[in-house]
């Protein structure tokens, strides 16, 4: 039995008509084509957000967000501090100028034994209790 191409030789479209033997003709195109126009009903029904935006993206004027340490991190990077000229010894303990070193705010988290003065533009409730309890001071 002679195969279908051998059987349609000669013919332009071996029978499948003019678009079907051409990539995806047939079937309306491949992935997301024909959503706006043919497969308009397919879109509407299982993907009704295809198309504009959605939600509100709030203005970066607006937005800040605050760079943040905590009492354990400053600890850690006090020596750093001090080479870096944000901090200095006071004797036995530190003067350290946060808002020098672009730290927003100072949280609580971890214990402190040293005396030091903070300057910092916010600082938390357990933050500010554990610095005067520990013989420093915060300067806002």
């Amino acid at each position: 039995m002679p195969s279908r191409t051998k059987k349609f030789r000669g013919l332009r479209t071996h029978g499948r008509g003019k678009k079907a033997g051409r990539g995806a003709g047939i079937i309306g195109g491949h992935g997301n084509a024909g959503l706006g126009k043919h497969e308009r009903l397919h879109m509407l029904k299982f993907d009704p957000d295809h198309f504009g935006r959605r939600g509100f993206k709030r203005p970066q004027c607006v937005v800040s967000a605050n760079r943040i340490i905590n009492i354990k991190e400053m600890l850690e990077q006090l020596e750093r501090y001090v080479e870096l000229g944000f901090a200095k010894k006071e004797g036995s303990g530190f003067a350290v100028d946060l808002t020098g070193a672009g730290i927003d705010k100072l949280l609580g988290k971890g214990d402190i034994n040293i005396a030091v003065i903070v300057t910092v533009s916010q600082i938390s409730a357990q933050a500010r209790d554990k610095i005067v309890a520990s013989g420093g001071s915060v300067a806002e």
